[in-house]
C-alpha cells in the first residue's frame, strides 16, 4: 500500500496503474488541489527544485545582487538544505589559470595533502580563503579556499586538452582519495559558490554582489534521493561546464557506470553530478555539438524517430545506439553553464518547469517566469519550450 503522498506523486507522473487505478491524468479540482502551493504538505511532495541561468550574450557583467534575489523569490522551491551560484567572468586578473574552489574539514592534513597533489601537476599561482561573512543560518562546517592553478600540459602530452585532462585528473584524485578536501569548482575565469542554506544565507555568507560575471547559474535545494551537504548543494561543476538541475535522474546508475569507464569518480552522492561528466565527456572529449549532447541525454522516442524522415532517423538511430548508456530518464529540468554559453533543456516529456525569456543580448532561462521578471523587469520575449529542446545562448562574436 502506498502512503498518501506516494499516491499524490503517482498520479502527477501518470502512473495510476501502479497504485491499481486506470490511466488516466488527474483533471479539475483535483488536480488544482495537488499543485496548489497553498497545500503545503502536498507541495512537499511534489518534488521540486529552483533554477535559474543567465548569459549576456555580450559578455556586459552584472553583480550578484540580482541572481540572489530572483533565487530568493523560489524559496518555496527549496528545503534550507542547499543553495548556490556559478559566476563566470569573475577572475579577470586570473583569466588564464584554473580556479580551484576547495572545501577543507581543516587546513592541516587535507590542504596539505591538496597542496602536494597541485605541485605535482603544475603550479599554485595564487592561493586565499574564499571570503565569507558568518550568517546566522548558516554553520561553517568546512573551509572555502581557492586556489588558482597553472597545470603543467606535458604531464599528459599528446592528449587532445591535455591542460584539461590534467586538472580533471587533480580533481578526481582529490575527490576520491583525500579525507576532508572536496574541489567542487575547477574552471577558468569562473567560480561556484555554494553550501547547506536558504539562498539569500548562501549569497550573504559568500558576499555575492561582490561578483559579476556575465553567466550566472543559481539553484535553491530540496533533496530527495541524497543528503543535504554542501558538497551536494548545486551548481555542480567540472572544468568550465556548471550544472543546476531540478528533477530526478532515475538512470543514475547507468549513467554512473558509463562515466566511470571513461575515468570519472562519481563522489558527491548525488544524482547531478553525473550530468557535469556527461557534459565534459560529450562536449569536449567527443567534441559533439551542444545540441548533439543534449540529443544524446534526452533522445526522441523510438516510436518519434520511427515517424521521421529518412536521413533524420537515421542520424537519431546512430545517437540512441551510441550513446545510449548516456540517455536519462526521469523527471528533470537542466541548465548548464560552458565556457561560451549556456544550455537549458527538460526531460523528453517535460516533467519538470522550463521558461525561458529574453531582452536583446540577454537570455534567462528559470524555473518561473517570476524569477526571470525579477532578473529584468523589461523581458520582452516569455516562452516555454518543447519537451526535450534545447535552449542556447552564446556569446555575440
Amino acid at each position: 500500500m502506498y502512503p498518501a503522498g506516494k499516491f499524490f506523486e503517482l498520479f502527477l507522473k501518470n502512473e495510476p496503474h501502479k497504485f491499481g487505478g486506470n490511466n488516466r491524468k488527474p483533471k479539475g479540482v483535483f488536480r488544482k488541489l495537488l499543485v496548489s502551493r497553498s497545500f503545503l504538505s502536498i507541495s512537499r511532495v511534489i518534488k521540486m527544485c529552483g533554477i535559474i541561468g543567465f548569459i549576456d550574450r555580450t559578455k556586459s557583467r552584472m553583480d550578484g545582487s540580482s541572481i540572489k534575489a530572483a533565487l530568493s523569490l523560489m524559496n518555496e522551491r527549496g528545503s534550507g538544505d542547499g543553495a548556490g551560484y556559478a559566476a563566470y567572468g569573475i577572475y579577470p586578473e586570473y583569466a588564464d589559470y584554473y580556479a580551484l574552489h576547495v572545501f577543507f574539514d581543516n587546513l592541516a592534513e587535507p590542504k596539505k595533502k591538496v597542496d602536494e597533489i597541485l605541485q605535482q601537476w603544475g603550479e599554485i599561482v595564487h592561493q586565499e580563503e574564499i571570503p565569507t561573512t558568518p550568517q546566522p543560518g548558516i554553520k561553517k562546517v568546512h573551509i572555502p579556499w581557492r586556489y588558482f592553478f597553472k597545470p603543467s600540459a606535458d604531464l599528459m602530452a599528446g592528449r587532445m586538452n591535455s591542460e584539461n585532462d590534467v586538472v580533471k585528473y587533480v580533481v578526481m584524485e582529490v575527490n576520491a582519495n583525500v579525507k576532508g578536501a572536496t574541489i567542487f569548482s575547477s574552471g577558468k575565469n569562473m567560480g561556484v559558490f555554494k553550501a547547506s542554506g536558504w539562498p539569500e544565507d548562501v549569497a550573504n555568507f559568500y558576499r555575492i554582489e561582490d561578483y559579476k560575471g556575465y553567466i550566472w547559474l543559481a539553484h535553491n535545494r530540496y533533496p530527495t534521493n541524497s543528503p543535504g551537504w554542501w558538497g551536494g548543494a548545486h551548481p555542480f561543476n567540472l572544468l568550465n561546464w556548471s550544472v543546476v538541475h531540478n528533477g530526478e535522474i532515475t538512470s543514475y546508475g547507468t549513467n554512473q557506470r558509463y562515466v566511470e569507464g571513461y575515468g570519472y569518480k562519481c563522489t558527491a552522492l548525488t544524482d547531478t553530478e553525473v550530468v557535469a561528466y556527461l557534459f565534459d565527456l560529450l562536449g569536449r572529449q567527443h567534441e559533439l555539438s551542444y545540441e548533439m549532447v543534449v540529443r544524446a541525454l534526452a533522445p526522441p522516442f523510438w516510436d518519434e524517430i520511427d515517424r521521421m524522415p529518412e536521413k533524420e532517423a537515421e542520424l537519431n538511430k546512430a545517437v540512441r545506439l551510441t550513446y545510449g548508456s548516456a540517455l536519462m530518464n526521469g523527471p528533470f529540468a537542466i541548465v548548464v553553464g560552458t565556457d561560451d554559453g549556456i544550455v537549458g533543456f527538460t526531460d523528453r516529456i517535460k516533467l519538470r518547469p522550463l521558461v525561458v525569456g529574453e531582452n536583446g543580448s540577454k537570455l534567462y532561462i528559470s524555473s518561473e517566469e517570476a524569477a526571470i521578471r525579477t532578473l529584468d523587469p523589461e523581458v520582452k520575449n516569455i516562452y516555454t519550450p518543447r519537451a526535450g529542446e534545447p535552449i542556447i545562448g552564446r556569446f555575440i562574436e
